[in-house]
């Protein structure tokens, strides 16, 4: 899809893979794709961080774009990400709690449990 981010579905939701350096650069490129995934109501979402080795308050800014757009629509977002250096930024920009970030995508489909009659069952976590 872009350079960027690639996307693909499993266990019923949408996984979007982010990776290399997510800047300003990268958030210009993907906020229109990210807008257009996230127009539907009720979108299950995975983030997945793994790939990305570089991620700024642009990206930072895109991921809390995304939860707002697909929280406001009814549906719920869950984050991966293992990455240590990403963890702290998560953690030093208060985000921590609102993400949540699963270790690995399994994690974090497990956690929207979504089922055949649609909508997961994740809980929002605080707006951001």
């Amino acid at each position: 899809m872009d350079r960027y981010l690639r996307t693909y579905e499993s266990n019923g939701c949408l996984v979007v893979e982010l990776s290399g350096e997510i800047d300003v650069e990268a958030a210009v490129a993907i906020t229109p794709l990210l807008d257009d995934l996230t127009q539907s109501p009720g979108p299950s979402l995975v983030i997945d961080l793994g790939p990305v080795r570089f991620i700024d308050c642009s990206g930072l800014s895109v991921l809390c774009r995304v939860r707002r757009r697909v929280l406001s629509h009814g549906g719920a977002v869950q984050l991966v990400c293992a990455r240590p250096m990403t963890l702290r930024i998560l953690r030093a920009t208060g985000l921590m709690s609102a993400f949540r970030p699963a270790a690995d995508l399994d994690a974090a489909l497990a956690r929207l449990r979504v089922g055949p009659q649609g909508p997961p069952e994740s809980a929002p976590g605080p707006a951001v």
